[in-house]
């Protein structure tokens, strides 16, 4: 490709562009974020959401999957199933003291894995319950509640809480996840028959294996359907905020 006659590209400051992971699961009946101890500065010894800089080949999608991956210790091919959507891009020209520092941000919701190790320059990775998280390294403390809000909103209509289950899971699972996230319970009778007649929101397993339920009966097991969207909407109860 020619360069157009007149253009310098030295007439523009350079500046960098990272992707940073918002990534979210449901432990112990709990909403919990991945978290990263950086072992470098700035902010060595801080936590911070996982990510890094965008190779010079890379796209912004093909380098959140790459850092998804080397922090959680999961194969390629396992990242390319989990639930990955671009948030927004964080582009505050002081947001990193060592340049000029553009972030595409990813929120990913995972279904509950095992512990994390840290890759890259992190020192740790841990996965730590939302509501104890401590103050953040750069502005990845307003990424994580702009995460946050997101997922709350986007529970009410569409099937994105299948992405926190198991390929095989119980509806009290997935209502698990919609009061987890919403922080309210909910109505367990209205809820089942909700998500039942919804077309493609769930697909029963037929026969065994079935595991067990409270109070030790058998429990359904369904997997995700081919919807993605819910029509009408599963409203969270009113006055309730993700």
């Amino acid at each position: 490709m020619n360069i157009p006659e007149g253009y310098d590209p030295r007439a523009f400051e350079p500046f960098a562009v990272t992707v940073d992971l918002a990534v979210l699961t449901v432990r112990a009946d709990r909403l919990h974020a991945l978290l990263v101890q950086r072992g470098q500065e700035p902010y060595a010894g801080s936590w911070a959401l996982p990510g890094g800089f965008v190779l010079p080949r890379e796209s912004a999608g093909t380098a959140a999957r790459r850092e998804l991956a080397e922090e959680t210790g999961l194969s390629g091919a396992t990242v390319a199933g989990l639930h990955l959507e671009q948030l927004r891009t964080y582009t505050e020209p002081d947001r990193d003291p060592r340049m000029r520092v553009v972030s595409v941000a990813y929120t990913a919701l995972v279904p509950d894995l095992p512990e994390p190790r840290g890759g890259g320059d992190a020192a740790e990775a841990r996965w730590l319950p939302y509501d104890e998280v401590p103050p953040l390294a750069f502005d990845h403390g307003r990424i994580l509640a702009d995460a946050r809000e997101r997922v709350g909103a986007k529970l009410e209509y569409t099937c994105l809480a299948t992405a926190f289950c198991p390929p095989e899971f119980t509806l009290g699972e997935l209502r698990q996840v919609y009061e987890t996230v919403w922080g309210v319970p909910l109505d367990r009778p209205n809820f089942r028959r909700k998500v039942l007649t919804t077309p493609g929101f769930v697909e029963a397993v037929e026969g065994p294996p079935r595991r067990t339920g409270g109070r030790g009966k058998p429990a359904a097991l369904y997997r995700a359907g081919g919807a993605t969207a819910l029509h009408p909407p599963l409203l969270r109860p009113e006055g309730r905020t993700a």
